[in-house]
């Protein structure tokens, strides 16, 4: 006998509960994977931390933020999520409708404790660590600002260190020491001991237990008091022709689907608001997560942490 009409009206409203449940006559279903692209900062922890928090099959690829915006606004990728390590390449780039801020990040020095120059800028600490990487031939990795917020945030950091330690071309001397590697490698080359030290954010060197040097909040690229007096200052020019000013580290993620369906959103939802982000070392300001623009139907009961 077949279904009566209100039979039918009330399955066809259960449908995304039981795709979610992922059970239907005791089986498991078999859901399509929501796709994220994702800054290369943010893969392990998504890798190693969000995927254990949910049960809908996510597909994780990563790049560096500026080479993601690019393959998007080309067409060449068409993730369900996107998420950038700097709001400013949506805003000048694929120019979404919305976006949530959801988690900031610091600048660091992680550095290798088995190698002679690491323990040298182990022991310059907080105030003097680019005294050895002037004075010694230590190499230090970094990432390329042409592909990644990492990299010019790198150069950032150092024309602030110049200024805050007023040393005379520091930026030019740890730069002519430095390796560059993609976001995704180079703390993999870090880890078998080909670098000396890194200039990573700070949940880089959390995620794999490396040591790494605080740096005072006038250079490290975290504090909100610091951005328009001083942060301000310091800037850089993509191959785009984009200007990029220096500012807190901040992290964002849309949702560029057409098809906005339950699991899309409850993915979205425990990427900006999973425990999984502190766990990796990333701030979680209180005003976070954060809607700018206008987001659409059905985003709202995802936004409360």
């Amino acid at each position: 006998m077949g279904m009566t009409r209100r039979e039918l009206i009330f399955l066809s409203s259960m449908w995304p509960i039981l795709q979610l449940g992922g059970c239907l006559n005791g089986k498991r279903l078999n859901l399509d994977p929501v796709y994220l692209l994702v800054a290369g900062s943010l893969l392990t922890s998504i890798e190693m931390g969000m995927k254990n928090e949910i049960e809908i099959p996510l597909r994780v690829e990563a790049h560096g933020s500026v080479a993601i915006v690019q393959l998007v606004k080309d067409g060449l990728k068409n993730p369900d999520i996107v998420s950038v390590s700097d709001p400013v390449l949506f805003e000048s780039v694929i120019k979404p409708k919305w976006y949530v801020e959801f988690a900031t990040n610091q600048m660091v020095i992680a550095y290798n404790e088995n190698t002679d120059g690491g323990k040298l800028i182990a022991d310059g600490g907080e105030e003097k660590w680019y005294e050895p990487i002037l004075r010694n031939d230590i190499k230090i990795g970094r990432t390329d600002p042409n592909l990644d917020p990492l990299g010019y945030r790198t150069l950032f950091l150092l024309e602030l260190a110049e200024m805050y330690y007023k040393e005379v071309n520091l930026k030019k001397e740890v730069l002519s020491k430095s390796w560059v590697f993609p976001e995704i490698e180079l703390m993999s080359y870090f880890e078998i001991g080909g670098i000396d030290a890194a200039i990573v954010y700070k949940n880089m060197a959390v995620e794999r237990g490396y040591d790494y040097v605080e740096l005072p909040i006038e250079i490290n690229l975290s504090s909100l008091e610091k951005v328009n007096d001083w942060y301000s200052k310091v800037r850089y020019k993509l191959k785009s022709g984009e200007i990029v000013r220096g500012d807190v580290i901040k992290y964002s993620s849309t949702i560029l689907t057409r098809e906005l369906n339950v699991a899309v959103i409850d993915v979205f939802g425990e990427h900006i608001n999973g425990n999984y982000l502190q766990k990796f070392g990333f701030g979680i300001p209180r005003t976070y997560p954060k809607v700018i623009g206008d987001s659409p139907d059905g985003i709202g009961r995802v936004l409360v942490r």
